[in-house]
């Protein structure tokens, strides 16, 4: 990944709730940047979630439906 894709992430980790900001930006530094493409890929996906449903997947631990999702958000969550 390049670093511009990197910053662009990181920006994208800033959201409404400070809970959020925590989880996402703590992957984005200690696992991201050994993450593989396909990882890469599904963050970017999660990122897209607009903050109630990722406060709903990350802080109140309800499922994705998407195995891959719902693997990254496990992990983001008990990191």
């Amino acid at each position: 990944d390049t670093a511009a894709e990197m910053r662009r992430r990181r920006w994208r980790c800033r959201r409404g709730m400070r809970e959020l900001d925590v989880i996402l930006e703590r992957y984005l530094l200690r696992d991201a940047p050994c993450a593989g493409a396909g990882e890469l890929a599904v963050f970017d996906q999660i990122l897209e979630l607009p903050d109630p449903d990722l406060a709903r997947y990350l802080v109140a631990g309800d499922s994705a439906a998407d195995p891959a999702t719902r693997a990254l958000l496990e992990r983001l969550r008990t990191a």
